[in-house]
């Protein structure tokens, strides 16, 4: 046990966030991503019974947001077919944010499902949760301390 580490994180999560180096890119996927076909080229890290709230807030306890970009936490958007289904968990995402990052939530932008999918598939690490909430996806880019 280590003092400070919230419980959420894995020691395999922990030693992939210290590898990545400026600019790198980490995915957490919700339930439904399709978490270890993206990690193909890349490491895929399992923490199931985890939300990806719990865990968006834990790893940003650790974790610098790039400054050198504008939108350093992408939001997979919905599908025009799903224009009605409504995501409060976008909300919580740009919530969270805001409590570790000072640019608050305006350092969030939302990407095209199609778009997210192409950048998931060149990312440093992909994190498969077990979050149920719709559209719970989201790419972190790393900064420097």
């Amino acid at each position: 046990m280590l003092k400070g580490i919230p419980p959420v994180l894995s020691p395999e999560l922990l030693k992939v966030l210290a590898e990545m180096g400026h600019g790198d890119t980490l995915v957490i996927g919700d339930a439904n991503f399709a978490a270890a076909s993206m990690a193909r080229d890349s490491i895929l890290v399992r923490c199931d019974g985890v939300k990806a709230t719990d865990l968006l807030d834990a790893i940003l306890t650790l974790f610098p947001l790039d400054t050198f970009v504008e939108d350093p936490v992408l939001i997979m958007d919905k599908d025009a077919r799903h224009a009605e289904l409504e995501c409060p968990v976008w909300d919580e995402f740009k919530a969270i944010v805001a409590r570790h990052d000072e640019r608050g939530a305006d350092c969030c932008a939302m990407i095209p499902r199609g778009k997210f999918y192409t950048m998931a598939k060149a990312a440093y690490a992909v994190v498969a949760t077990t979050e149920t909430a719709f559209y719970a996806c989201l790419i972190l880019q790393k900064g420097a301390i």
